[in-house]
């Protein structure tokens, strides 16, 4: 009964318009106040405790590397390196669109970032080659969402703040079903290409790779700075997060020189914003998990779907179809941060592996990033193609079907997401 009063509150108050993080900070104190004896200090103090957490401090980095980078030019060598390896296949500048940016997704943990430094370089000269708007908008708008799968990412550390996860496990467990879905988004786009005879280019000679290479080198290495770091042991995911920052404005101002000094007041204070922003989401979405926690949400659900007989299975297929749900009102941090410890524990209960479902989380928001009402990623390409959302939604349906498909086997076959961790953390 509780838990249904606590749920119609928050819908509620979302539908009046309110913030997200707003509504679960409202729904937790006016719930606690007027049908609990919770004392006062007990929720300011949960406030603080809840963002104590080493981890979060990684949030703040990451999303610092990836604006120092989306502003400093390492977008564009990595498109001419990915035209310069794949370009001359069908639809080349598309499969091109899609290596970049999980090439770039590797390196800034943030999908809208993706999406726009990847998509206001390489969407006009798609267009310009001939490529139809619609085309290179699907790619984009789905090829970015790999922001959040392939590590480092920002939803992953959600989840493990969340749920009390590893980061470094789960970092590892998102590139292989990164790499998978970055394959299978290429071969939709080839399909694509090759059935309408889109343009190709020419093929790029092994000199003109390696230039093209030796030019992105500085950004690649990013890849090898934070993942390298995090498997070898030589620091904490927090620690490469921070060293991610800084090795990002050293590669931007210094070595590229496409960030002047000037422009880094502005930088640092949209990274800053984003950063409150994410905070403040969390910080309401501890006391949700606090309140749920304390009135046995999670332990009750747990039970009844023991009880009806749901194994893993049936849960899985439940959890991917409330995630989607989700993904139509919600943005993906409020998601993980609201549903992952509700369901977690049943998770848990019911003998799944809590990195296979975290995986599952993540790709669930994947596809909630790119479907209307509320899908991210949607809202930043519509503003890079000037594209109206109805339009864009109809251009990524080959893609977003894609995406589902390997939902579905992320869901289903484990070993996916855990090959690589068991294999490297053992």
């Amino acid at each position: 009964m509780n838990a249904s009063i606590i749920f119609i509150l928050l819908i509620v108050l979302m539908l009046t318009g309110m913030p997200i993080s707003i509504s679960l900070g409202l729904t937790v104190l006016t719930f606690l106040f007027t049908m609990t004896q919770v004392p006062i200090e007990s929720v300011a103090l949960k406030l603080f405790t809840g963002i104590e957490k080493f981890e979060i401090m990684a949030i703040p980095f990451f999303i610092l590397a990836g604006n120092f980078l989306t502003h400093g030019g390492v977008a564009r060598r990595m498109i001419r390196f990915a035209s310069s390896m794949i370009g001359h296949w069908h639809g080349g500048l598309g499969l091109a669109g899609v290596m970049a940016c999980a090439l770039f997704a590797a390196v800034s943990g943030s999908s809208p970032a993706t999406v726009v430094a990847i998509g206001s370089v390489i969407l006009p000269a798609m267009v310009k080659q001939g490529f139809p708007n619609k085309f290179g908008a699907g790619i984009l708008t789905t090829s970015g969402s790999l922001g959040i799968l392939i590590p480092p990412s920002i939803a992953m550390v959600m989840y493990s703040v969340s749920t009390n996860t590893s980061v470094g496990a789960m970092f590892i467990a998102g590139v292989v079903p990164g790499l998978m879905l970055a394959a299978a988004l290429g071969f939709t786009t080839w399909f694509i290409a090759r059935k309408n005879n889109y343009p190709r280019m020419d093929k790029a000679s092994w000199g003109e790779r390696w230039t093209a290479f030796r030019e992105s080198v500085w950004g690649l290495l990013l890849i090898v700075v934070v993942m390298g770091g995090i498997y070898s042991g030589i620091f904490t995911p927090t620690e490469a997060a921070a060293m991610a920052a800084v090795y990002a404005f050293i590669v931007a101002v210094f070595v590229y020189k496409d960030l002047p000094l000037k422009r880094l007041p502005k930088v640092l204070l949209d990274s800053a914003s984003m950063s409150a922003m994410l905070l403040y989401i969390i910080t309401n979405a501890v006391l949700f998990s606090f309140l749920m926690t304390s009135e046995g949400v999670p332990q009750a659900m747990a039970d009844w779907m023991i009880n009806q007989g749901f194994g893993p299975v049936a849960f899985l297929l439940v959890v991917n179809i409330l995630l989607l749900l989700a993904g139509n009102v919600m943005e993906p941090s409020s998601i993980i941060l609201i549903l992952a410890p509700i369901l977690f524990p049943v998770a848990i209960k019911l003998g799944i592996d809590p990195i296979h479902f975290g995986i599952l989380i993540v790709v669930n928001m994947e596809v909630g990033m790119c479907h209307p009402p509320v899908g991210l990623n949607l809202y930043v390409a519509s503003g890079i193609t000037k594209m109206g959302i109805s339009e864009l939604t109809v251009a990524v349906w080959p893609w977003l079907c894609t995406m589902l498909a390997f939902l579905l086997l992320v869901t289903y076959v484990p070993a996916i997401s855990l090959w690589l961790p068991n294999l490297l953390m053992k």
